[in-house]
């Protein structure tokens, strides 16, 4: 199998690293470091990366200045527990973008919002065929 390990630009990698925990209803832990952290699943994959804009020499994260954070990225999350997930991003106190629906798509429960840099996250329940 190989796996896709999305790497995003953020201002402050603590604080996104808390409200995504926050969001997938992980245990609170910091950061292995001030410039990158790692996302993980209960299982250990990687769900995503936060990377410190201009922490490194990395071409694409020198500046959010560059480019609007998130234009032309969709971070799309299938969960196994849809409706505590959505009251987790209730309690983070944003504005979601989409408010729980169909997908006539996938013809699964789906909301979306916005994380601290902007970026467009969609949360979709996992459905039967997954």
């Amino acid at each position: 199998m190989k796996r896709i390990w999305t790497i995003i630009g953020v201002s402050d990698v603590p604080d996104s690293f808390k409200w995504y925990q926050s969001l997938f209803g992980q245990p609170r832990t910091a950061p292995a470091h001030d410039h990158f952290a790692q996302l993980l699943d209960s299982d250990g994959t990687v769900l995503l990366n936060l990377h410190q804009w201009g922490a490194h020499e990395h071409p694409s994260l020198m500046s959010c200045d560059a480019a609007t954070p998130g234009n032309g990225l969709l971070l799309f999350f299938r969960v196994d527990d849809f409706e505590m997930s959505l009251t987790r991003a209730r309690a983070l106190g944003v504005r979601l973008e989409e408010e729980p629906h169909t997908n006539p798509n996938t013809r699964t429960q789906e909301f979306s919002l916005r994380d601290p840099d902007g970026y467009y996250v969609t949360i979709s329940e996992l459905g039967s065929g997954a």
